[in-house]
């Protein structure tokens, strides 16, 4: 699969007036599409520091820059892309069993992150190598799947052509 039809960016409602701006993402579906569970966010990194470094099995992810900017690198252990978070009301959608790589903070960067799940340290990949063979792994066990229905669609085909000579 494509790795920009993995993720998605969001574009969150922004309401301002002399006073300043507000803008709202709702869970469950509404702007953000899960259920959050878990909140946090990260501050006061530079931008050497590469944070998160790894995939989830369980987890889905929304990060939003709500102040600064930061890049985040995606990677579906066949492709991958990089995407700046550099809006308050931008929000990048991120499912299961993507890599990602959050970096080239801005010194006033908080990138908040919300999650699907609580934290379960069992469900994080964190070693690259043991993510390419997990998820490699699954690409090969959908394309046996696949061509298994393909074959049994084309023996079927074959059937019913024999049957109506």
């Amino acid at each position: 699969m494509n790795i920009k039809e993995q993720y998605k960016i969001l574009e969150f409602g922004e309401y301002g007036d002399e006073r300043g701006n507000l803008v709202v993402a709702e869970g469950n579906g509404k702007d953000i599409p899960f259920a959050i569970k878990r909140v946090f966010y990260m501050y006061g990194s530079d931008a050497t520091v590469i944070r998160g470094q790894h995939a989830n099995r369980k987890t889905e992810f929304v990060l939003i820059n709500v102040s600064g900017t930061s890049k985040v690198k995606v990677d579906n252990g066949y492709e991958t892309d990089v995407i700046e978070l550099n809006k308050p009301r931008m929000g990048l959608y991120l499912p299961t069993m993507l890599w990602k790589d959050m970096y080239d903070f801005s010194a006033d960067s908080v990138l908040l992150c919300l999650a699907s799940e609580h934290y379960d340290g069992s469900e994080y990949i964190r070693d690259y190598n043991e993510y390419l063979k997990e998820v490699r792994s699954v690409a090969a066990s959908e394309e046996k799947e696949q061509d298994k229905y393909c074959l049994l669609y084309t023996s079927d085909a074959a059937d019913e052509a024999r049957s109506v000579d």
